[in-house]
């Protein structure tokens, strides 16, 4: 029985023989040019792919290229992820300046709107001034025709604006005819009045 361990322990020596002087420092040897390689700059797991995937035992373990493109995968999406969250960041932008371009514009169309108002209000007031105008011109006409005694008479009891743009309408002629046949003190007060406008 004795012997037979022997035996048994020979047949495994150059087993472990192999195992401990071929193969240990054979995977020492690999890890270390591995190591190497990659600290060198050389991408060594895809020469392995790329020369691994000739040959025809070995092809079959490698993985295919569907298996890179699935790995590739979150590094792909993340890069689309960012890409959206930019293109994002730039509609918000725009929409940005569109709300600042319509409230500008709102801002215009207020301003424009007044303006607007404005021209209609001095066109009213022209208006009203040029028919006041031709209702004085109209009076004035009559008061051409008119006594000057009886148009000085009336004259007095107007307030001094209307009798003096009554007093404007009229010819040099009339307008002294009617003073003359004014109080003096009103006849004085309107000629005043008349100067001072310019007349």
């Amino acid at each position: 029985m004795e012997k037979d361990l022997k035996i048994e322990k020979k047949k495994m020596n150059p087993f472990l023989w192999f195992l401990f002087a071929i193969v240990i420092p054979l995977l020492i040897a690999v890890v270390i040019a591995v190591i190497a390689f990659s600290m060198a700059g050389v991408n060594v797991m895809e020469w392995v792919k790329e020369k691994g995937s000739n040959i025809p035992v070995v092809s079959s373990l490698i993985e295919s290229p569907e298996g890179e493109s699935v790995e590739q995968t979150p590094d792909h999406a993340s890069e689309q992820l960012a890409a959206k969250n930019e293109q994002i960041e730039q509609l918000n932008q725009q929409v940005q300046d569109m709300e600042t371009t319509i409230d500008r514009l709102e801002e215009e169309a207020v301003i424009l709107e007044n303006r607007n108002k404005q021209n209609e209000a001095t066109a009213e007031v022209e208006a009203d001034s040029e028919s006041e105008n031709s209702s004085i011109s109209t009076i004035a006409s009559s008061f051409k025709d008119m006594d000057s005694e009886q148009a000085a008479l009336i004259m007095q009891d107007l307030d001094n604006q209307t009798a003096v743009s009554i007093l404007e309408e009229v010819s040099n002629k009339v307008r002294g005819a009617i003073l003359a046949e004014m109080e003096p003190a009103k006849a004085a007060e309107l000629t005043k009045i008349f100067i001072d406008a310019g007349n």
